[in-house]
């Protein structure tokens, strides 16, 4: 089904209205059917889609074969009720996580006290893993020949994903103090980092250089999304404070109609995962895309297919060329 010279994933988040279950259910089987490496599900700001955020994990787990991620945030939490939530998605079987620190409580500024007890995403990590090694301390493998047998094994670990920031982080001081955080994640037990996104390959290629050379091991999965309006294009940068691609707003505003904006989106989506791949190729950078989907599968598989990762022909899902 798939020609795989790098890997991608998909992140989905919980449809909040009857009208975006029904077109949700529709594209989640062709996401699930391009088989995926991993499936992330966002967490609502202070636990508010924590239901529906287990339940398409939940589902995801239990009526596919493709890895469910966690997203999970500690604004605002307590130890207590932060490992509460760690070990029931453990004990429902989610194995995967992206630890996030997460954003001030509306009405917040920085110079509030909002954290709660974990003040950072390196905090999380730490203690998903300390709530994982209390919980399954070991596991027991079969001994071949001796049914009854078991013998003592190393406990299942978690993967555990963090944010990087190509462009840096809107709070952060410099690039160093960017890059000695991804660090300080990868030392509490981080071992993959997802980028927020960025609209230029040597954006991602650079950080991905300065964090090679300050001792960064883990792979850096480029986060990328197909800017299918100018109106979408600004609602996510006001949101994320990533500078915003002149040219790629030039050309969208420059179109007349929703299609023509779809079809510039699409298209510097298609050579912004090239240049990456191509990256890939010849740097130590990750062979894959980490696709923001917006819960719509038309545009991220075009997108998959123009970059020469998936050669289903559009015609079989609803493609947008």
């Amino acid at each position: 089904m798939t020609t795989r010279p790098a890997t991608f994933s998909f992140e989905l988040f919980p449809p909040r209205t009857a009208a975006g279950e029904a077109v949700f259910v529709n594209s989640l089987e062709h996401l699930v059917a391009a088989e995926p490496e991993f499936i992330s599900v966002t967490y609502g700001a202070n636990g508010s889609t924590r239901g529906s955020s287990l339940n398409l994990l939940l589902r995801l787990l239990g009526e596919t074969d493709i890895s469910p991620m966690a997203h999970l945030t500690c604004v605002g939490s307590s130890y207590a009720e932060t490992s509460r939530l760690i070990r029931e998605f453990l004990d429902a079987g989610i194995m995967s996580f992206l630890a996030l620190r997460g954003d001030p409580p509306e009405g917040s500024t920085e110079s509030d006290d909002f954290l709660g007890d974990i003040r950072s995403a390196g905090e999380l990590v730490q203690l998903i893993h300390r709530v994982q090694a209390e919980r399954a301390q070991f596991s027991q493998l079969d001994v071949p020949g001796f049914p009854q047998a078991k013998r003592l094994g190393d406990r299942e670990r978690v993967t555990i994903a963090v944010a990087a920031f190509p462009n840096g982080h809107p709070r952060s001081r410099s690039v160093e103090q960017d890059i000695d955080t991804l660090l300080a994640k990868e030392a509490a037990g981080a071992n993959l980092a997802i980028t927020q996104l960025f609209f230029y390959g040597d954006q991602y290629a650079r950080f991905v250089e300065q964090a090679r050379s300050a001792g960064v091991t883990m792979r850096i999965l480029p986060g990328i999304m197909p800017g299918l309006s100018s109106q979408r294009l600004r609602r996510i940068l006001d949101l994320t404070d990533e500078p915003m691609p002149t040219d790629l707003l030039a050309r969208l505003e420059a179109e007349t109609t929703p299609e023509g904006q779809a079809a510039v989106g699409i298209e510097h989506a298609i050579a912004l995962s090239r240049d990456v791949f191509d990256l890939a190729a010849t740097a130590d950078a990750a062979p894959g895309v980490h696709l923001y989907t917006f819960n719509r599968h038309e545009a991220v598989l075009e997108v998959l297919r123009g970059a020469g990762v998936f050669d289903v022909p559009a015609s079989a899902y609803g493609g947008c060329r």
